[in-house]
């Protein structure tokens, strides 16, 4: 397998390390091209970043609260779960496939295309109306108030995702409120009011406070953790959902979990960019003079980590 990652196509072609001279002399090769506008199209050859892979997909137009700009979930939509993802899936599609007939192919993985298929469903539900109100007051987009992040009274967070009505029905009953006293919960006109009326509720005890409540519970009402509370919480913790290395840094045990053969994580630090650059040159037989040479010239450089003695 062969894959390059770039911001745009025609790269690979102009070093001479293009798909159709590799597959000729390996026609079992599966290569593949990840690039945000794919290696067609008007903006096949233009540079782009992660919030623009969304605009051009439909997508960040439904991202937003009311009344806001469009904004994009950091960058892990296009760039990691629209490219990278599915770009994997698409090399693992194609080993199957080749299983059968012996033959490689080239993988065109856009991360346009891969975030607006990631995103079918809202097409769909557009079409049967679920999401046909304008941005930030829809179901999942903020817009429900049982679907929402609320302020707790120690300046943390809860989040709340009580869509179904027996979920919700917990929800309401977990929060102290009578529920023949609020409107119907899908009366889109009292949303804006009902909000207020949860807000003020949760602000009134710590997150702490709400957990003990919610905790065991099927109301969909869970903590916003940071990234130092995440290790400690007793269900990650239990689950060993998150691991530390030599340093004591905190990052997500590998995932999905498989029963047969887990992936065995690293508990060494991540190493900084170039740190190994000498040691993978000698190991390709390069000599040290060579090397040398490649520092004066600048074609590469070194960041080896220096001792705290």
């Amino acid at each position: 397998v062969v894959a390059n990652l770039l911001w745009n196509s025609g790269v690979m072609e102009k070093l001479g390390l293009g798909p159709d001279v590799l597959l000729q002399e390996n026609p079992r090769l599966i290569y593949a091209r990840l690039t945000g506008f794919g290696q067609s199209g008007k903006y096949a050859k233009c540079a782009g970043h992660d919030i623009n892979y969304l605009a051009l997909s439909g997508v960040l137009s439904k991202m937003g609260r009311k009344g806001e700009n469009p904004y994009a979930p950091l960058n892990l939509l296009a760039d990691f779960a629209g490219g990278g993802v599915m770009c994997a899936f698409g090399i693992v599609t194609a080993l199957y496939e080749r299983t059968r007939s012996g033959k490689g192919q080239i993988i065109d993985a856009s991360m346009v295309e891969g975030v607006a298929y990631l995103s079918s469903f809202l097409w769909k539900s557009q079409s049967l109306g679920l999401w046909n109100r304008p941005r930030g007051e829809n179901l999942l987009d903020s817009g429900a108030p049982f679907c929402e992040t609320y302020k707790t009274s120690d300046g943390k967070f809860m989040a709340v995702g009580a869509l179904e009505p027996q979920f919700y029905g917990q929800f309401i009953k977990g929060l102290g409120l009578d529920s023949d006293k609020l409107p119907s919960q899908l009366s889109f006109s009292d949303w804006s009011e009902m909000k207020k009326k949860f807000a003020s509720t949760f602000a009134q005890k710590t997150q702490a406070e709400w957990c003990s409540i919610f905790d065991g519970t099927d109301a969909c009402v869970t903590p916003v953790l940071s990234f130092d509370e995440v290790a400690s919480h007793q269900h990650n913790r239990q689950r060993n959902s998150f691991i530390k290395n030599d340093q004591d840094e905190i990052s997500p045990r590998p995932a999905p979990l498989l029963s047969r053969t887990p992936a065995v994580p690293s508990f060494k630090r991540d190493p900084v960019i170039g740190e190994h650059t000498e040691e993978i040159l000698l190991e390709y037989g390069f000599t040290k003079q060579e090397i040398s040479k490649l520092y004066s010239d600048k074609v590469i450089e070194s960041s080896k980590p220096k001792a705290n003695l």
